[in-house]
């Protein structure tokens, strides 16, 4: 279920989130289109069928997803399982009007981000969706994500070293006061700086990188 501890107004991201809707309660989507619309931060696609939702992924994918399971014909779970098969980065988050516990068990052990169960309040949506936004850095550039997972990776593979920042700069020929803005995620290195901080720490490019799943 939602934390409380989500705070109810994080920073805005830069850009607009992708927000995709699919439930057979044209009411409800149009409540939600218009709640979420009003908050300035979520361009909203809502779908019915899932057929169509499908195509309209083909063609741009949304960043979150609001799955109703319970959708007469269609089944949620089934949705749910071909999302996942052909976009497993997106993030889902389960609405149901009839929740259960065994429901809400069964679907987080198939990856999914978290589950509303209907009725929910406007702050409930919210802090969801928030969370979600922080979660995947949903709305904000590669630039922005990359300066923040590279920063605190760094200072660890630093400190593992038991390297002072000065102990760091003599290393990388880099001043501290540029390493200390790397290292908070104020600056993302340049292309020399990173490889002169990669070669001090003895690893590759591709493995920093890759330990910050970027």
């Amino acid at each position: 279920m939602i934390e409380a501890s989500v705070p109810d107004n994080p920073m805005p991201p830069v850009n607009r989130v992708e927000v995709a809707v699919l439930d057979d309660d044209q009411d409800f989507l149009q409540f939600l289109e218009d709640v979420l619309e009003d908050e300035g931060i979520f361009a909203v696609r809502t779908f019915t069928n899932p057929r169509d939702m499908f195509a309209a992924f083909a063609a741009k994918l949304p960043g979150i997803l609001l799955l109703d399971l319970k959708m007469g014909e269609h089944q949620g779970d089934v949705v749910m399982g071909e999302v996942q098969a052909r976009w497993p980065g997106i993030c889902i988050i389960v609405v149901t009007g009839y929740p259960t516990l065994d429901d809400m068990r069964a679907k987080f052990q198939q990856n999914v981000f978290d589950y509303l169960p209907k009725p929910f309040s406007i702050e409930q949506l919210r802090a969801a969706l928030n969370k979600a936004i922080e979660t995947y850095g949903l709305g904000r550039s590669r630039q922005d994500i990359l300066r923040e997972r590279l920063g605190p990776r760094i200072r660890i593979l630093r400190t593992e070293r038991n390297w002072s920042l000065k102990d760091f700069a003599v290393e990388t020929a880099l001043s501290v006061s540029q390493l200390s803005s790397i290292e908070r995620g104020a600056h993302l290195p340049s292309i020399e700086s990173f490889l002169s901080i990669c070669d001090a720490l003895d690893r590759k490019p591709s493995g920093i990188l890759g330990s910050i799943e970027f």
